[in-house]
């Protein structure tokens, strides 16, 4: 694998559920989606789903949809393909083997890397947060965007934050912001100046499309539209569904799973009636509720195992599966964050989704911290080497060389000991040194150290650029869409 790019291939597995609790989760969904039904908000989407047998109240937007065209449509999904980058080089293929680790996103805030201080994100944030995406290896692609450009105009947000993410970084980016028919045919437009035409767009889709559900058992038009045109053009597609037990979803976690598949599978059985074998993909951060405050419970127990075990339920469709990782609670890069976000990565690991969204946001998903990405990437790469368990082989027996020092003796300076330094661990920003040393660096720790790799990375990282006067061309092309958004509202 490509040395900026490090993937898990977990070694060890665990079930959360067995063969028979996945096939009752599935036929509880078929019978949900057949006799309960789901709203699509979209003539276009009724219209589609209505002439493949389902049955559509055009009043209420319900869609009943039999098992039978569930069946049919997730037949025509394909199982693998390349999430292409805008260097070939970095591209990952979803195998259902590794498990690849993106950014979080979609927050509002972030802490200022000078100041400390908390303040309303930027598009210059968006460009930053994709060039420290573009640096760290742990990082497979960029997701989000991480933040939200609070600077421009919202009527056009979607089209400048996906302009940022591609000039930040030479990697796949994924997008959650494309929330309308129109601005997915903007963003199609903008990334395929960067490929060379929609034809090499959909050879190489250089970006992907995350849609959230409105949980539960109901779609967004806007979603929803975006998507098929996401679909059309051969660009992978996922909805993830966020759903919280005892408000949006039952208070139990079997429940909770069961709207969970729903949510998501409903969607993807549209994009494969309306584009047979277009790229589409599970996604999900099953959550629950903290009883004492209302909120998001981010990293509790609950949030681990369902995520694990709705990654095991996507194995059943045999489809790509990305499952939504740390998003701690904690509103600061502490012990609380180190514990959520370790917990809710290393059970998700442990069930082998392709993709890991994500790194870096505090507070539930809505504020950024540099140091937070930086911190997450050494949690990831913990886990990474837990689940990669014990190669067992002659030379990592190493008999020989234990014959050799024999009783009493040491192996610091045997060639075996030489060819096996790299395979230990070394940690990045976790503090080892002596006590009366880290006293001499004033007590810096993890924090400190993630403070000055963030610096020094935005400092000195540019990504790989982009051809002499694309860059123009692609500025022309927002204001251009500017303008037309302007006078449409006028």
């Amino acid at each position: 694998m490509k040395e900026f790019i490090k993937p898990i291939k977990p070694k060890l597995r665990l079930e959360f559920l067995s063969e028979e609790d996945v096939h009752r989760i599935h036929e509880a969904a078929l019978t949900v989606m057949q006799e309960a039904g789901v709203r699509f908000p979209s003539p276009e989407a009724l219209d589609i789903l209505q002439a493949h047998g389902c049955e559509v109240d055009w009043e209420t937007e319900v869609v009943k949809i039999p098992p039978s065209v569930v069946e049919k449509a997730m037949k025509t999904a394909p199982s693998s393909y390349t999430m292409a980058a805008r260097d070939p080089a970095k591209d990952f293929v979803l195998d259902g083997e590794h498990c690849y680790l993106s950014t979080d996103g979609y927050g509002s805030e972030v802490y200022d890397l000078d100041s400390g201080r908390k303040r309303l994100s930027t598009k210059r944030d968006i460009y930053d947060s994709a060039r420290l995406a573009d640096r760290l290896e742990a990082i497979a692609f960029y997701y989000g965007p991480m933040i939200s450009a609070e600077d421009v105009d919202p009527s056009v947000r979607p089209l400048h934050e996906l302009h940022a993410a591609l000039l930040g970084t030479s990697k796949h980016v994924q997008t959650e912001t494309i929330i309308s028919g129109k601005m997915a045919e903007y963003c199609v437009e903008l990334a395929s100046m960067v490929v060379g035409g929609k034809n090499k767009l959909r050879e190489r889709p250089i970006f992907s499309v995350m849609q959230c559900t409105m949980d539960p058992l109901e779609h967004d038009r806007g979603a929803l539209e975006a998507s098929l045109v996401a679909a059309r053009y051969g660009i992978p597609t996922g909805f993830m569904p966020v759903p919280m037990s005892c408000t949006t979803a039952p208070a139990t976690m079997a429940g909770n799973l069961v709207v969970t598949l729903v949510d998501v599978l409903s969607a993807l059985v549209l994009l494969q009636l309306a584009e047979p074998g277009a790229p589409v993909f599970f996604a999900a951060a099953p959550a629950t509720i903290d009883l004492r405050t209302g909120t998001h419970a981010g990293g509790s127990p609950e949030d681990c195992i369902m995520g694990g075990a709705f990654s095991q339920i996507c194995d059943y469709y045999d489809i790509p599966v990305s499952i939504g990782i740390m998003a701690t609670g904690s509103k600061l890069p502490d012990w609380q964050a180190a514990v959520d976000n370790v917990m809710s990565t290393l059970a998700a690991v442990l069930a082998c989704p392709d993709m890991l969204t994500g790194a870096g946001i505090l507070a539930g998903s809505r504020v950024l911290s540099y140091q937070q990405v930086i911190m997450d990437c050494e949690i990831y790469s913990i886990v990474k080497k837990t689940v990669e368990g014990i190669e067992v082989n002659d030379e990592t027996l190493a008999v020989s060389v234990i014959q050799k020092v024999g009783p009493g003796g040491n192996y610091l300076a045997e060639r075996h000991t030489l060819r096996h330094l790299g395979d230990l661990w070394q940690a990045t920003v976790v503090d080892r040194t002596a006590y009366n040393e880290w006293e001499a660096a004033e007590r810096a720790g993890a924090y400190e150290k993630a403070t000055e790799m963030a610096r020094d990375i935005l400092t000195n990282h540019q990504p790989e650029p982009l051809e002499e006067g694309l860059i123009e061309e692609m500025d022309r092309l927002i204001r251009s869409v500017q303008e037309e958004v302007s006078k449409a509202s006028r």
